[in-house]
């Protein structure tokens, strides 16, 4: 029985770049030796075990045969016969198919270093299309090794075409897409993930809002960024503290929230996205509370009063403790030059200031008061906003 370092961990090691986990392949074992050895089962469908000590995922070198539909409907047969070049043919890319022995010796059949010195995503055999969820990752790399200078070699392009024109991507469930998008988001240029998808018609299929958003495709590297590949960048560039105080907490909510936000006409509609997505809750809450003011964006970007009050407002952002930032970002990310963040960083504390406790004195109470403190707030706003220049 002989064990083998795979895939991303030896890639990115190639690459000199942080290895985030490690995977292991094992040729000429079976369960009962795994188990044997301590090993427990982590799949009830794959021979995939996790290591006793450091809880690594250890699998066995094996076979696969397309037997049904989706990324599930494969017969798989992991006999100690199957060889190290037969399990590394069922992988992706080549760059992914490259094995490390305990001596450090590398194990390429495929040609992967190659590859990763040309910069190439290449796949390692027709065997690809035969699973959709490929489609997925192959985007997810670009995104991931984009800064490199990777690029997706036309062949493989052209296999990610096709699947998209048969209509594999159908067999994609919502709760993988989220998955894959939310760890593209996490990378070095997050957009690439998208221009993929998109290029080879596949983002039609997933998310048609966001496709249409993006316009007609176009040769790589000619077109310019479309409206939420813009937004996106913008998001992405942010160090992440945001005005008016505050860190942003969750940057996939932050960049997806940012990238769909122009997609969408209404919550209604955002909210039928959020449903088929099958979103998480912070990137849901942002996306709802961002497309809730789009009316009143262009008003706040100019960091007119009568706009920032009514986003303050239907944010509850008057309440001290709430933190807006994230939102503020998602909004400015959508224009090119914008004062939400500096108007509502100066409008905030003012209107904050003002508390209902002066108001009962003066025997306002229900409905009354709520007028009046809503007027001496606005109020606050214009006068703080137009001491500090931001508006005449």
């Amino acid at each position: 029985m002989k064990i083998f370092l795979v895939g991303g961990a030896v890639r990115d090691m190639l690459l000199e770049l942080p290895v985030a986990e490690r995977d292991w392949v094992v040729v000429g074992g079976d369960p009962a030796q795994m188990r044997k050895r301590g090993f427990v089962a982590a799949d009830a469908e794959f021979p995939v075990f996790l290591h006793p000590e450091t809880g690594e995922e250890y699998a066995l070198a094996r076979r696969e045969v397309k037997r049904g539909e989706g990324y599930r409907g494969f017969e798989v047969y992991c006999g100690p016969d199957v060889t190290l070049e037969e399990d590394l043919r069922r992988r992706d890319l080549t760059v992914n198919a490259i094995a490390q022995d305990s001596d450090g010796q590398l194990s390429d059949p495929y040609h992967g270093r190659d590859d990763l010195a040309a910069r190439q995503l290449r796949h390692v055999s027709p065997a690809f299309v035969e699973d959709p969820l490929r489609v997925l990752r192959v985007a997810r790399f670009a995104a991931k090794l984009g800064a490199l200078g990777f690029q997706v070699v036309d062949a493989t392009h052209g296999l990610l075409y096709s699947m998209a024109e048969r209509g594999d991507l159908v067999q994609v469930t919502a709760e993988r897409l989220w998955r894959e998008m939310a760890k593209a988001m996490q990378t070095e240029q997050p957009w690439r993930f998208f221009e993929v998808l998109h290029g080879c018609g596949a983002l039609g299929q997933l998310i048609p809002d966001l496709a249409a958003a993006m316009g007609p495709t176009a040769v790589v590297g000619t077109a310019v960024d479309s409206p939420p590949i813009v937004a996106l960048k913008r998001t992405h560039q942010r160090t992440g503290s945001v005005t008016p105080g505050g860190v942003v907490p969750d940057r996939v909510a932050l960049s997806l929230a940012a990238t769909l936000a122009g997609c969408m006409d209404s919550v209604a509609a955002a909210d039928r996205l959020l449903t088929s997505l099958r979103a998480d809750r912070a990137t849901a809450r942002l996306l709802r509370r961002a497309v809730g003011v789009a009316p009143l964006w262009e008003g706040a970007h100019r960091a007119d009063p009568d706009a920032l009050f009514e986003i303050a407002h239907r944010w509850r952002a008057f309440d001290p403790k709430a933190d807006v930032s994230a939102e503020i970002a998602v909004c400015e990310a959508q224009a090119s030059a914008s004062r939400l963040g500096q108007g509502l960083a100066v409008a905030l504390p003012a209107a904050r200031a003002v508390t209902a406790s002066a108001l009962v004195e003066q025997g306002l109470s229900g409905a009354e008061l709520g007028r009046a403190l809503a007027t001496a707030r606005h109020r606050a706003v214009v006068e703080a906003l137009r001491a500090a220049g931001l508006s005449s």
